[in-house]
């Protein structure tokens, strides 16, 4: 087992005294203690987690889509855009790393997946969807519910390749993604935490019964999470 370091153990006692008179903390509160907590040599990514009340075993529960945060999040992606010939050159120019059909489909059934995002245009799916084994169990897979599948292949590459998120629940009815970096403003990862929950409380799928945000959680790259309340 995974022993954690001394660094953590003492971050842990932190947060434990922050939340030692009630369950959750507020999001100023909470973000104070993400960065009293941020010692590490690097720019640490700020990361959320909301447990929502949706059954993922439901096709008309799940929740997928992108979202673009006010502040950005700090990172850039990599891009690859499944595109005609005539829109090559115009998604490289965007900043996709590689774009094409064929020739690309043909590369990652070779085994090449070194990029965070796949966009495509509506006439390569049936290119792309021999590619769905390799790139669904990594979250790449274009869809038009992330709004990676689109005819705008322009627009999408520049969006996500500045570090528009795509997000998608797991098996256990979760969201995670990065709101941005321990090196913002406490008010600009606010904003960004406002918006993020409140575009998920905007998705909640019609068949969602009782409370639709159970629990919601931040913390940074390495250190330990802290609850928030949410109203």
């Amino acid at each position: 087992m995974r022993k954690n370091g001394k660094r953590y153990r003492e971050e842990l006692k932190q947060v434990e005294a922050r939340v030692a008179e009630r369950e959750a903390l507020g999001l100023d509160e909470a973000l104070a203690a993400i960065k009293d907590m941020n010692r590490t040599k690097f720019d640490q990514s700020v990361e959320i987690v909301l447990q929502l009340g949706i059954d993922p075993k439901q096709a008309d529960q799940m929740i997928r889509g992108s979202v673009s945060l006010p502040k950005g999040v700090g990172k850039t992606k990599r891009v690859v855009a499944f595109c005609d010939e005539a829109s090559v050159e115009t998604a490289r120019q965007a900043g996709a790393i590689e774009a094409g059909g064929d020739e690309l489909v043909k590369k990652i059934q070779d085994g090449w997946t070194d990029f965070d995002v796949a966009v495509a245009q509506p006439q390569m799916m049936s290119k792309v969807g021999r590619l769905g084994r390799i790139l669904g169990p990594q979250g790449k897979m274009p869809s038009p519910k992330s709004g990676t599948v689109t005819p705008d292949i322009e627009t999408a590459v520049k969006e996500y390749a500045a570090g528009k998120l795509a997000y998608r629940n797991d098996d256990g009815g979760n969201i995670h993604a990065i709101v941005g970096k321990a090196s913002f403003t406490a008010e600009d990862l606010k904003e960004n935490i406002e918006a993020f929950v409140n575009h998920i409380k905007r998705s909640r799928p019609a068949a969602a019964k009782g409370t639709f945000i159970r629990k919601v959680y931040l913390s940074a790259s390495m250190s330990p999470s802290v609850r928030l309340a949410v109203a």
